[in-house]
């Protein structure tokens, strides 16, 4: 009996540990992106079951510490989308709020929880695909060694705390070793893996190594979508009164 306890306490002080570190792992892969703020030019293609191809383009800022932040999202071309923004704001308990901006009949909408899960304007991010999640709202198992494009990476397993804080059951997370950075993310829903994203062409941009590339697969429409990161500037000047409301319908 004595033995069984032992070993029971050594077994559940290995799980603990390796939490420990899968978290660790995430926290420090955080900590090396953080910035007082954002911006960027984003060429999005999108590419469908058939290899057809659209191009949308948009402007992205962002201000504040990371799962505490508040970003802006706004198209610039094709012409139908030209002018739709959406303002996230981003929360490190909870999931974010979202309101989207169509200036075509000059009304704003606030995205509901249960809509997170649907398509962004026809690209294969969805909603929630936009937030930005603190490290506390998950837990986290370390799953062994990997790589990806040759660059050895863990293989940490991703599990949110609360059934409000993500449409995904769980997340499969490749994080790069040389750099802290994630390099791919894998979604379930169940035991279905219904979205990947990867990430390529990384460039330390003002001392944080950054992905120059993502691309986003919906496994279960055979689409994808390639996000180009262009003019990407870290700790440029923003004011929190241009992330509200009021300061997307001005622009």
């Amino acid at each position: 009996r004595g033995f069984a306890t032992l070993l029971i306490a050594v077994t559940l002080s290995v799980v603990v540990k390796t939490a420990d570190n899968a978290r660790a792992i995430v926290a420090e892969a955080q900590r090396r992106t953080d910035a007082v703020s954002q911006r960027y030019e984003g060429l999005l293609q999108v590419f469908d079951a058939k290899g057809k191809v659209t191009d949308k383009r948009w402007t992205f800022d962002r201000l504040g510490a990371h799962g505490d932040s508040k970003a802006v999202l706004r198209f610039t071309a094709p012409a139908e989308v030209k002018g739709l923004a959406l303002l996230v704001v981003n929360h490190p308990d909870r999931a974010s709020d979202q309101w989207m901006w169509i200036p075509a009949i000059e009304r704003d909408r606030r995205i509901a929880l249960q809509d997170r899960s649907t398509r962004f304007f026809g690209t294969d991010f969805s909603f929630e695909d936009l937030e930005e999640r603190d490290v506390n709202q998950f837990d986290y198992t370390l799953l062994g060694d990997d790589s990806v494009d040759g660059a050895p990476s863990w293989k940490i397993q991703s599990t949110p705390k609360g059934t409000k804080v993500s449409q995904y059951t769980r997340s499969i997370v490749w994080i790069r070793k040389d750099t802290y950075a994630v390099a791919r993310i894998e979604n379930y829903l169940e035991d279905r893996i219904v979205r990947r994203l990867t990430y390529s062409g990384f460039q330390q941009v003002q001392g944080i190594w950054t992905a120059r590339q993502m691309e986003m697969t919906d496994l279960r429409r055979d689409s994808r979508t390639r996000l180009t990161l262009d003019k990407l500037q870290y700790n440029v000047p923003l004011k929190d009164e241009d992330f509200t409301l009021q300061a997307i319908r001005r622009q």
